[in-house]
């Protein structure tokens, strides 16, 4: 019951003066069943801006290092793999870290999946996905199915260390100040607003 008070409580919380936190996860492959956690960052958001001294990453230690090709994706090689920080630690720091904020993310189910996967636990945090509120907010700018350099593009937001996690973590936190300047227009100014308008979008297809 506390949980849930809780819950209600964040989501009448005006949206620009909550903190918010976008995450990003670099893993050993795409399937969120079974490819492992390598690095894992995040980006504090609120009152419409990047906190810079807010900001989280971590490289996870790995008992094996990932393929030579999905080195060459995120650039985190062996000898960083190995000498990485223990996962244990590592994920209870982040979540330290992340503490109740909505976590903020593009395609949110993946990280996530892979989130809970590596800490053992579910993680009921508040969960945004840009991928769905991107297409409501701008419907003629991109749909659904548009990838995260798409949109990144179409707002000029710079991304020179993609597939670096505290990279993609920072570039999508430029992106989302535009979507929530946006909700702010559109009327979405709590952050159960900003929540609803996102699984609007999912049940849709905007």
């Amino acid at each position: 019951m506390r949980w849930l008070e809780l819950r209600r409580r964040a989501a009448r919380e005006p949206a620009e003066t909550a903190r918010w936190v976008v995450i990003d996860c670099e893993t050993s492959g795409l399937d969120p069943r079974r490819d492992r956690l390598i690095s894992l960052a995040g980006v504090g958001v609120k009152s419409r801006r990047i906190c810079p001294k807010d900001c989280f990453s971590r490289v996870l230690r790995q008992e094996q290092p990932s393929r030579r090709e999905n080195i060459l994706v995120h650039g985190i090689g062996e000898q960083q793999q190995s000498h990485g920080e223990m996962p244990e630690a590592a994920l209870a720091a982040f979540l330290a870290f992340a503490d109740r904020a909505p976590r903020v993310a593009y395609r949110a189910a993946f990280d996530r999946s892979v989130l809970e996967r590596a800490c053992g636990r579910r993680d009921r945090s508040p969960r945004l996905d840009l991928a769905q509120l991107l297409p409501v907010l701008f419907p003629a700018r991109g749909s659904p199915a548009a990838t995260l350099d798409a949109w990144l593009e179409a707002f000029a937001v710079a991304h020179p260390a993609r597939h670096d996690a505290l990279g993609d973590a920072y570039a999508t936190a430029q992106l989302f100040l535009v979507a929530l300047a946006e909700c702010g227009r559109q009327g979405f100014r709590s952050v159960g607003a900003v929540l609803q308008a996102a699984r609007a979008g999912r049940w849709t297809g905007r």
